[in-house]
């Protein structure tokens, strides 16, 4: 922008009227009038006279009877001295009324102007300057006034700061005396000069356009038209066309939950384990170890080594895998759709063949993938109901093996029936006893009993007792030789229940073992391929038309991006 000078409003000064140009005479000889009349602040009367000898009555040179008595009275055809005119509130009185007024009348006619503390400062420095010597302020305006001196003139009072030293002495510190020139007298142009002032702006305006027009076209030019120029070309003639091969395929469950696919209904999309099994392959698929494999067992670095790439997009011979992970970004691409589940994937390759080959080889890797995220948790289920059921028929094969070595070594298969049989065969005895004691006591009824019979019945009965006692003391106690049923039976007991517990076990962690399979079966994961992958026959990429017009609009916003900045910064620094 082009530097403006700023306005300044002048003003014309007009001199204000004052007692001597009310009469006609000018400040100087108002002056020199009032020095050769004598008049000063301490000869009023005089100056009075003197006033009346300069100013006639109607403003010009006065008569020389003007100065004798009744000369007034004379001239206005009257017999007594003329009245004295009555001051105006507010306003000066001119020279001539002021010479019909006594010192008094005109320092309170002045009052009556009300004069601001200023202006009667003013007025008194300007009569000290004059060499006047008022009484107070008022009377130095009135002595000003008299000596035909405006104390308010706007040139007088620049003349105090410059006159109050003699004209050989040095200014003492005072800031010399600005006297402006006036202005020049406003140039009338005739029509014709108008028309070719007028035509002379407007052609400085075309030019100023035309010239801002060719810069604004050359900074178009180098900003914006060239490097879309240069991108169109390079997508049209210098570009390789790259080959896109699109699949889609979604990660299922084999039994799902009731819970988790009852939340995926509410949601209206893939339930919460597959949702998290996609996110997961896709950050596989995206990886640099996924990148890395498909380099090891399919040669991505070396396909796009190849010499028929052109140079922006072939990688270099010693490429670092970082250089190829960044090219892998780019022409690898996976999205997710979590509303329905479906991981989408295009794979971008110099040939379609490579492009089918790549894309098949992401697919199997992502299935790999799939397999691994439950194939631990599955392991872990299956492993432990296996090994608790393991360990529980190793248990009961312990018990029962126990079991039948007591009852080898007892010789007892089933202590319940030996004691069973045992305390039949006691109670047999015990009957036959009674009945022997009953014979032997009918036998002793008799008075003269049969000594032979009696004493084989008491014989038989001894006998009897003695076996019956026999057989229950093998139920109860042992010997040194042999146990007792009893503690035969207990052993028995105790062994049995432990096999029954064992049983008992392995059959709870056989169901464990079948619950854990079913488990297992259901956090199976598998990839079900919804579109397979197809090699095209007609290159995808470059685009080279919708290219360039991004080209050209990303271009145009950062010109006009740069642009505004450099109108703020250039405005901020002229202001």
């Amino acid at each position: 922008m082009k530097p403006r000078a700023r306005k300044f409003r002048i003003r014309r000064r007009t001199p204000p009227a004052t007692s001597g140009a009310a009469s006609g005479v000018t400040g100087p000889d108002m002056r020199s009038g009032a020095r050769s009349a004598g008049g000063g602040a301490d000869q009023p009367g005089a100056a009075r006279t003197g006033a009346q000898a300069r100013i006639g009555p109607a403003g010009g040179p006065a008569s020389p009877a003007a100065g004798r008595p009744g000369a007034d009275a004379r001239a206005t055809g009257t017999d007594g001295p003329a009245p004295r005119p009555a001051p105006r509130g507010g306003q000066r009185l001119s020279a001539q009324e002021e010479g019909f007024l006594s010192p008094q009348e005109e320092i309170e006619a002045i009052k009556k102007e009300n004069l601001t503390g200023r202006q009667l400062r003013i007025a008194r420095r300007e009569a000290q300057k004059h060499g006047l010597h008022p009484t107070s302020d008022l009377d130095a305006v009135r002595l000003l006034r008299k000596n035909g001196i405006d104390p308010f003139k706007r040139s007088d009072l620049l003349e105090l700061v410059v006159s109050d030293q003699q004209p050989g002495d040095a200014p003492k510190n005072l800031p010399a005396a600005i006297r402006h020139a006036p202005p020049p007298a406003p140039q009338v142009l005739t029509e014709a000069e108008r028309a070719r002032e007028v035509q002379k702006v407007q052609e400085q305006i075309a030019r100023r356009r035309r010239r801002r027009l060719a810069l604004l076209l050359v900074r178009l030019s180098f900003f914006v038209f060239i490097p879309t120029i240069l991108t169109g070309y390079y997508y049209f003639r210098i570009a390789t066309p790259m080959y896109e091969t699109h699949s889609e395929f979604v990660i299922q469950q084999a039994d799902p939950a009731g819970g988790s696919s009852k939340l995926g209904g509410l949601l209206g999309g893939a339930g919460l384990p597959s949702i998290q099994d996609a996110i997961t392959v896709q950050a596989y698929l995206t990886s640099r170890d996924a990148m890395m494999r498909l380099d090891r067992e399919h040669g991505f670095k070396a396909h796009f080594q190849q010499a028929f790439i052109d140079s922006i997009q072939r990688l270099p011979p010693d490429a670092s895998n970082e250089a190829t992970y960044r090219l892998y970004k780019k022409r690898v691409k996976i999205g997710f759709d979590p509303t329905e589940g479906i991981v989408k994937m295009d794979v971008i390759a110099a040939t379609p063949q490579a492009s089918l080959e790549f894309s098949k080889a992401l697919i199997g890797y992502a299935e790999e993938q799939v397999d691994k995220l439950t194939q631990r948790l599955r392991e872990d289920q299956m492993k432990g109901a296996r090994e608790s059921y393991q360990d529980a028929e190793a248990k009961m094969l312990a018990a029962q093996k126990r079991v039948l070595k007591l009852q080898e070594k007892r010789g007892v298969l089933s202590a319940d029936a030996e004691i069973s049989s045992r305390m039949q065969q006691i109670s047999a005895f015990e009957t036959e006893l009674r009945k022997k004691r009953l014979d032997l006591a009918q036998m002793m009824d008799n008075p003269r009993p049969n000594r032979t019979k009696v004493s084989i019945a008491q014989k038989e009965i001894a006998r009897l007792e003695s076996l019956i006692q026999e057989m229950r003391g093998e139920l109860t106690s042992s010997n040194n030789s042999t146990e007792s049923l009893a503690s035969i039976s207990g052993e028995l007991k105790v062994a049995q229940a432990d096999l029954a517990t064992r049983q008992l076990m392995l059959s709870q962690a056989l169901q464990q073992l079948e619950t854990a399979r079913i488990e297992a079966n259901r956090q199976v994961r598998y990839l079900s391929l919804g579109v397979a992958p197809v090699p095209p026959d007609e290159p995808t990429y470059p685009k080279a038309f919708e290219d360039t017009v991004l080209a050209f609009l990303i271009f145009s916003g950062l010109y006009l991006l740069i642009s505004l900045t450099a109108s703020i910064l250039r405005e901020q620094v002229s202001a």
